[in-house]
């Protein structure tokens, strides 16, 4: 039998199962909510973003979640040419992160769902509401990242997105790939910022989710390039943005980076320039042996250095001094 207390626990979660999703972590802002207090039942974190104003969208702030900061200390750690893992939940308490993890299940709303490991499930799923019908036709999913201690100093052109999961959100366990050779972070650590854009299977709408966190392990010295914004390329892959690319922003009041036309459904892959896993061309080019020892072409060969006027001076006493002891030996002779 199961123990009454529990039953009438998870009664009181199901409106939350209903919900969206996010990666929690204790680097994230609002872990614990938006109340002020530790509420290890907390949803604050997965409200969608939908045709809102950037002072509200930008780090989540439309329910005050970015007034909330994780705990001192708390990072996201990036392990430099490895991978790390976070848990996409519709709430805190189906991930480890509450009541020492008793909730946890398969998918992100604790349950262990059998009928969605057929991957020719064709309707949407709402339950948990990943906006897809399968884990093959999910939009994907990102990590960007600013080299800013403080979330103040962050901007979008200073975002770059750094890792891909394709075929997410799905179940709960999400793990990313980190490029190698990443720079390390500033002392106070590095910003990031969570998207999904779920652009079907109801609201067209996005998240923008704040997080502390640091590269570790095997980092680098090559400089991250500024980031551009991604251009929709599906069916022509010439026309996709290359190199480092901004999150991506849709279906906002203002400050959307991307403008689509009906029927076309972005998303963190393909149809938006964005490959699976780490981001390997976020970086700066190197320059090549040539270009660092090589002279310029248009090089051209330096005058002679010119005297000073003192230099000059002294030439000429050296040559009336001369002429003077020459003029004595004749008159000897």
């Amino acid at each position: 039998m199961i123990p009454f207390i529990t039953v009438s626990f998870a009664l009181a979660l199901v409106p939350a199962i209903q919900a969206h999703m996010a990666p929690y972590h204790s680097s994230m802002w609002c872990l614990n909510g938006t109340s002020g207090q530790d509420n290890q039942n907390t949803n604050d974190a997965v409200n969608p973003l939908y045709m809102l104003p950037k002072s509200q969208w930008w780090m989540h702030a439309n329910n005050n979640c970015d007034k909330f900061p994780p705990a001192p200390g708390k990072f996201l750690e990036l392990p430099a040419g490895k991978s790390f893992t976070v848990e996409i939940a519709t709430n805190r308490a189906f991930t480890s992160y509450s009541y020492d993890g008793r909730f946890v299940g398969t998918f992100g709303d604790g349950q262990a769902h059998p009928e969605l490991e057929d991957p020719a499930h064709s309707t949407c799923v709402t339950s948990p509401n990943l906006h897809t019908e399968n884990a093959t036709r999910a939009t994907g999913t990102a990590f960007a990242i600013s080299y800013n201690s403080n979330i103040e100093d962050v901007t979008m052109e200073n975002l770059v997105t750094f890792t891909v999961r394709y075929h997410t959100p799905w179940k709960l366990l999400t793990t990313y790939d980190v490029p190698a050779g990443m720079p390390p972070c500033p002392a106070g650590g590095c910003i990031c910022v969570w998207g999904w854009v779920a652009s079907h299977c109801g609201q067209p709408n996005m998240y923008f989710l704040p997080y502390r966190c640091k590269v570790t392990g095997n980092t680098g010295t090559r400089r991250i390039a500024q980031p551009k914004p991604a251009t929709y390329c599906e069916g022509d892959q010439t026309k996709c943005v290359r190199g480092a690319k901004q999150p991506i922003i849709w279906n906002q009041a203002e400050g959307s980076n991307l403008i689509t036309t009906p029927g076309q459904l972005p998303g963190y892959n393909m149809k938006l320039g964005f490959a699976d896993g780490a981001q390997n061309d976020i970086f700066e080019p190197e320059p090549t042996p040539s270009q660092s020892t090589a002279a310029p072409s248009n090089t051209t060969v330096a005058d002679p250095p010119t005297r000073s006027a003192l230099e000059c001076l002294g030439m000429k006493a050296v040559k009336v001094l001369d002429k003077r002891r020459l003029h004595r030996r004749w008159i000897k002779l």
